[in-house]
């Protein structure tokens, strides 16, 4: 009851929060103005998302600075991503901040204490992670939605198996909610900005690769499959087409789903939270049985989400790119 107590007061204590930081986006004129690439017609906050780095902070001050070199990593991260938000900073100052950040997170997850090649393909991996999230934050509630499905997976595990402190979990999770409040709408109240987009990423990284040091299985990176299977092959897509990778497009799934087919946003949103969920559930399912197996379902997982991309994408583009320029 007394822990009930607690969240219930930190709920509200972000609530406010959040409804604060609206008062300084607005007098700063912190925005987000609709252009060619946008998925929105309106003038609309930017930087909501600032909320998820405010929950980890109440919790490392309640928690007595419990993961010191995480909390620092992504106190650097957020505060570099939320000037970029306001100034548009270079890619130079960015990418420095982003890797002292990654390798204070490798610290906290102890990946120093492994060889130099698991070093560097974690510290590229969660770079990749990191850039992926902030891409596919590209519509109403899809970061909301996505965030939530994976952090109660996480939790679904963390009831069965102790990888991380429950009460950090829940406090992201709290964020996020009162987040999704003011974004989960068809005219969203706010949106993450990179500030939200990365500070979320960060967190998610750091708790899922705590699960996957503590319990030495990789199979929990499947918690991230579903926008792993976008990225990859809009990055693929792009490539084939000699495109700058590094320029902002309107290539991805959801993206032709909302402005090509016009769907509903918070549907789409709605449903790449709910197929990374269910895939969770089969990941966190697999994940007692021997390491043969699961690379067998983990690669049909992934060949089958892909064949399903690839001919949505195709249907979609034939139907209301191809024939709309004819």
């Amino acid at each position: 009851m007394n822990e009930i107590f607690i969240y219930a007061f930190v709920f509200l204590v972000l609530f406010v929060l959040e409804l604060l930081y609206f008062k300084i986006a607005k007098r700063y004129n912190i925005v987000d103005r609709p252009n060619s690439r946008s998925s929105h017609s309106t003038v609309t906050l930017r930087g909501g998302g600032i909320i998820f780095y405010l929950a980890v902070l109440i919790y490392f001050l309640v928690s007595n600075f419990n993961y010191p070199w995480f909390f620092l990593g992504l106190s650097l991260m957020t505060i570099i991503s939320f000037l970029d938000d306001i100034l548009t900073l270079s890619n130079r100052v960015r990418l420095f901040v982003h890797f002292a950040s990654v390798l204070l997170l490798s610290h906290q997850l102890g990946l120093f204490n492994y060889s130099w090649y698991y070093l560097l393909f974690s510290f590229v991996f969660i770079v990749g992670i990191i850039n992926a999230y902030n891409f596919m934050d590209g519509i109403n509630g899809i970061t909301a939605s996505y965030s939530l499905a994976i952090i109660l997976l996480l939790l679904i595990v963390d009831s069965n198996f102790d990888f991380i402190d429950t009460k950090f979990l829940i406090f992201s999770t709290l964020s996020l909610i009162v987040f999704s409040f003011f974004n989960f709408r068809n005219n969203a109240k706010t949106f993450a900005g990179d500030v939200g987009s990365v500070s979320i990423a960060f967190i998610i990284v750091f708790a899922i690769g705590s699960l996957i040091v503590k319990s030495g299985n990789i199979i929990y990176i499947m918690f991230l499959s579903v926008y792993g299977i976008d990225t990859v092959w809009t990055i693929i897509n792009r490539i084939l087409k000699k495109e700058n990778i590094f320029k902002a497009h309107r290539s991805h799934l959801y993206q032709f789903l909302v402005n090509e087919a016009k769907q509903n946003k918070l549907i789409v949103s709605f449903s790449y939270g709910l197929l990374q969920f269910l895939v969770g559930l089969l990941v966190i399912w697999i994940s007692n049985y021997n390491i043969r197996l699961q690379i067998v379902v983990s690669l049909s997982i992934l060949i089958l989400l892909s064949i399903f991309y690839l001919s949505f994408k195709k249907i979609i583009y034939d139907k209301f790119v191809i024939n709309k320029s004819v």
